[in-house]
């Protein structure tokens, strides 16, 4: 008798482990890691502009960033990001220097894979869309993209790690 109880008990288990390793019992990973490639130091050299973004993990949920462009010695923008997961969603929260008040802005993202996020708001002016692409360890192209004045935008931001 004691001999068909463990036997019993070691098929529930097995049972157990199985479904929780089948892909309908698997925990789904969390939207925020697919975005551990962004973290470190990246820029983009253009004829006009210096552009600097730099990432790093504040804890499991928020990856804080900031972004700024050089012209010659000039900061001609400024940007702070905050990368947050809530309710197992992912919102990019960028606050501008003199845009919009001084207040962030919320765009959700709406698709994603390991080397690719894309995050939107289409009540924002402009951008409703940025989306970053990660080419190599080492490159990702930045982009922002939406209607401005009318008229179907994007503009690409390919970038190196500098860190």
């Amino acid at each position: 008798m004691n001999l068909l109880r463990h036997s019993k008990l070691q098929l529930f288990v097995i049972a157990c482990m199985a479904f929780s390793h089948s892909a309908f019992g698997q925990k789904k990973t969390a939207p925020i890691t697919q975005a551990k490639w962004l973290i470190g130091s990246w820029k983009n050299q253009s004829e006009k502009t210096l552009d600097i973004e730099t990432w790093k993990k504040l804890n499991d949920s928020t990856f804080l960033g900031r972004s700024y462009s050089l012209a010659g010695t000039d900061t001609v923008s400024s940007e702070h990001i905050r990368l947050e997961q809530h309710s197992g969603k992912l919102y990019y929260i960028p606050t501008v220097k003199n845009q919009n008040d001084g207040k962030a802005v919320t765009f959700t993202l709406t698709s994603s894979n390991n080397k690719h996020l894309v995050f939107e708001n289409p009540e924002h002016d402009f951008p409703q869309k940025i989306t970053y692409t990660q080419i190599s360890k080492d490159s990702l192209v930045a982009e922002i993209s939406g209607t401005w004045k009318g008229k179907q935008k994007a503009i690409p931001f390919p970038m190196r790690r500098i860190k």
